[in-house]
C-alpha cells in the first residue's frame, strides 16, 4: 500500500463541490463521465474517463496537486504529483 504524500496530508478541511457539473465542459457544451474537485481552490472539472480530462488540464497549468472524487457516495483524494490515492 502506497503511503500518503504530503500534499494530502496537508489537506485539513475537504473542500466539497458547489455544483456537479464539470465548470469547463458547461462553457463549452461538453460532457463528462465523472468529477473531481481540486482542495486548492475548489474547481469541479471532469475525470480522465471523460472526453476533455479538465480536472488533470487544470493540475497541469496550475500545479495544483490534489483532488477529491466528487462522486457521490466516494471518499477518496487523489494526487497527480505523487500518484498517490487515500481515503477520508
Amino acid at each position: 500500500m502506497n503511503e500518503v504524500c504530503g500534499h494530502i496530508q496537508s489537506i485539513t478541511e475537504i473542500k466539497p463541490p458547489k455544483e456537479l457539473v464539470c465548470e469547463e465542459c458547461i462553457k463549452n457544451g461538453g460532457e463528462w463521465v465523472h468529477l473531481r474537485t481540486c482542495q486548492t481552490c475548489g474547481a469541479t472539472l471532469c475525470c480522465d474517463s471523460s472526453p476533455h480530462k479538465h480536472a488533470t488540464k487544470h493540475y497541469h497549468r496550475s500545479g495544483h496537486p490534489v483532488v477529491i472524487s466528487a462522486e457521490p457516495g466516494e471518499r477518496w483524494l487523489w494526487c497527480y504529483k505523487d500518484e498517490v490515492m487515500a481515503e477520508y
